[in-house]
C-alpha cells in the first residue's frame, strides 16, 4: 500500500509523512517454493483494532509478515491519542520524547533503534537498520542521523497534551519514573503471512518520565521480541527492566521449542519474574506468543491486559488471564 493511500484511509493526514515512500512499496510475499498458502493473521498487545486491521488487510493482499506488522504499528506511532508510542508519547523526566523499536523476520534477521529523538516511525527505521547497515542496533543521535539520511523528516514529538501532563508531573514528582500497572508503554505485533512465515515488531516511547537515556526491553532482541520460524514468536509489554532480567521473549520461544504450548510458556515466563518478587509487585508485565500451528498464548501479572487479533477479515480483542 502506498503511503498516501495508507494515510488517507487511516485519516492521519499529510502532517505524518515522515517515512520515505519506498518503505510502503516493498514486494509482496513470494511463493518460490510452491508452498501451499495458509490463512494469515496479525496479533498485537492491547486494544489496537485499527493497527491490527491495517496489518491484517496487508496480509490478505499478500504482503509479507514483517511489512504488514510495520504498516500496522505505524498507525499507532502516528496516533496522537496513544501516549505510549510514537508522536505524542510520554517524555522522559527532562521533557524529551525518545523512541525505541525493533523488528525481526522469519529468517532471524533483526534491527533495532534506541533513544531516537524527532523521528516518529521508528519501527520502519529499525527495518532500515536491518537491511541497510552492517549492524543490528543504532542508538541516539546516530540513529537519528541515519534516519535523516534515509529521507525521514524530523519533527517535535512532544504534543501540547503530553507537555501539559509532563509539567503537571514535575510539580509533584521526586524525579522517579512512573511505575504502575496502567503504564503499558509498548505496542508489540506478531504477524504470520500467507506462506506461514512469522515476523514481529515492537515500538514504544518507553517508561513515562524515565531518566534521560533509559532504554527498556522493547528494542532488545530476545527480551521485547523474539521470532523463530521453526517454533514460534513472542512479544512483551510492561516494565522492561523486569523483562530484560529474564530475557522473556526468548525464554518463551525456547519453552515452546521444548514442547510447551504458547499459553504454558507465557505463564512460565511470568512466574520466573514473580519468583524474584515474593510480594505482589506494583508493576505490570505481559506476554503474547504464537507457535507455528497458530496456537496463541497470553498472560500477565495484573488484570487488564488485552490483545487484538485479525484473522479471516475479523478483528477481536481478548481479555487475558493474569496472576492477580
Amino acid at each position: 500500500m502506498k503511503r498516501r493511500s495508507f494515510l488517507d484511509k487511516s485519516g492521519l493526514g499529510l502532517s505524518t509523512l515522515l517515512v520515505a515512500p519506498k518503505v510502503w512499496a516493498e514486494p509482496k510475499t513470494t511463493n518460490s517454493k510452491n508452498k501451499p498458502l495458509v490463512t494469515p493473521y496479525a496479533i498485537a498487545t492491547w486494544n489496537v483494532p485499527e493497527a491490527v486491521n491495517l496489518a491484517g488487510t496487508a496480509l490478505e493482499k499478500g504482503r509479507n509478515a514483517l511489512d504488514a506488522a510495520i504498516e500496522g504499528v505505524s498507525f499507532e506511532e502516528s496516533n496522537l491519542k496513544n501516549t505510549t508510542v510514537g508522536k505524542g508519547g510520554a517524555p522522559d523526566r527532562e521533557g524529551t520524547v525518545t523512541l525505541d523499536a525493533c523488528v525481526m523476520d522469519h529468517l532471524g534477521n533483526c534491527g533495532a533503534v534506541m533513544a531516537v529523538e524527532q523521528i516518529t516511525h521508528v519501527a520502519s527505521l529499525a527495518k532500515e537498520v536491518m537491511l541497510k547497515t552492517p549492524h543490528v542496533i543504532l542508538a541516539g543521535e546516530g540513529a537519528r542521523q541515519f534516519a535523516l539520511s534515509e529521507g525521514y523528516l524530523p519533527e517535535n514529538l512532544l504534543t501540547p497534551e503530553s507537555k501539559k501532563a509532563w509539567e503537571a508531573w514535575i510539580e509533584k514528582s521526586n524525579y522517579s519514573p512512573q511505575i504502575n500497572v496502567e503504564n503499558h508503554d509498548t505496542i508489540g505485533m506478531l504477524c504470520s503471512d500467507q506462506l506461514g512465515n512469522l515476523s514481529g515488531v515492537c515500538t514504544t516511547s518507553g517508561l513515562a518520565y524515565k531518566m534521560k537515556g533509559r532504554v527498556g526491553d522493547s528494542p532488545v532482541i530476545g527480551s521485547g521480541l523474539f521470532v523463530d520460524n521453526e517454533v514460534g514468536a513472542a512479544v512483551a509489554t510492561g516494565l522492561g527492566e523486569e523483562v530484560i532480567k529474564t530475557v522473556g521473549s526468548f525464554l518463551i520461544v525456547e519453552l515452546m521449542r521444548q514442547g510447551k504450548t504458547p499459553q504454558a510458556s507465557c505463564e512460565e515466563a511470568i512466574n520466573r519474574i514473580l519468583a524474584k518478587h515474593p510480594n505482589k509487585p506494583d508493576f505490570q508485565v505481559c506476554f503474547i506468543a504464537v507457535d507455528t500451528k497458530g496456537q496463541i498464548g497470553a498472560y500477565s501479572i495484573h488484570s487488564g491486559f488485552t490483545y487484538t487479533i485479525n484473522k479471516e477479515n475479523k478483528t477481536t480483542t481478548q481479555a487475558v488471564e493474569s496472576v492477580f
